[in-house]
C-alpha cells in the first residue's frame, strides 16, 4: 500500500469513533472507505465527505464546498463530495455527525444501484435483436459450405 501522509493519518484518527475507516490511494488523493463503501475523499490535504440530495443542503448551509475537478476540454465536474464545516478539522466530536451523514449517504447510494442495474438489464432485454446484414449472412453460409465439402486429395507429382 502507498505510504500515507500525515494529514491522511490524522484524519483517520479523527474518524476512529466511527468504526474502521480505510484510506486507499486514488487519482492523486485518497478515498476513505467505511464498511466497504466510499464515504470520503482527501485531495490536496482537504477532507471531502459523501453527500446526496438529502444531506447536501446541510453541508451547503454550513459553508461546505463541493469537490470540483477539471475534466476534458476545460469542462468542470462537481462531485457529490463536500467539505465539512471548518471548525471540524481538529475536533473528533464535531466531525463525527458530518462523517455519519457521509456514511448514510453512501448507504443510500448503494441501495439505489441495484434499481439502476435492473433498469439497464430490462432495457437490454427490450432492445431489438440485430439481424445480420446480407453480406455477413452470405459469408456465414460460405463458411458452412466449405466445412461440408470433403477434402480432395491431389495426386502427387513424381518427376
Amino acid at each position: 500500500m502507498a505510504r500515507m501522509d500525515s494529514f491522511v493519518e490524522y484524519t483517520l484518527e479523527l474518524l476512529e469513533p466511527l468504526g474502521l475507516v480505510q484510506a486507499r490511494r486514488m487519482f492523486g488523493g485518497w478515498g476513505l472507505h467505511h464498511a466497504g463503501r466510499m464515504m470520503g475523499l482527501i485531495i490536496e490535504d482537504r477532507l471531502y465527505l459523501k453527500t446526496d440530495d438529502i444531506s447536501r443542503p446541510t453541508f451547503e448551509a454550513a459553508g461546505g464546498e463541493p469537490f470540483v475537478y477539471d475534466a476534458s476540454k476545460g469542462r468542470k465536474v462537481t462531485t457529490s463530495y463536500w467539505t465539512p464545516p471548518a471548525d471540524t478539522s481538529d475536533d473528533t466530536h464535531a466531525l463525527l455527525p458530518w462523517a455519519r451523514r457521509a456514511v448514510e449517504a453512501s448507504l443510500r447510494a448503494a441501495q439505489k444501484k441495484p434499481a439502476a442495474k435492473k433498469k439497464a438489464t430490462a432495457a437490454k432485454q427490450a432492445a431489438p435483436v440485430k439481424k445480420q446484414t446480407p453480406a455477413k449472412a452470405k459469408t456465414a453460409a460460405a463458411k458452412q459450405t466449405r466445412a461440408k465439402k470433403p477434402a480432395v486429395k491431389k495426386p502427387s507429382r513424381r518427376a
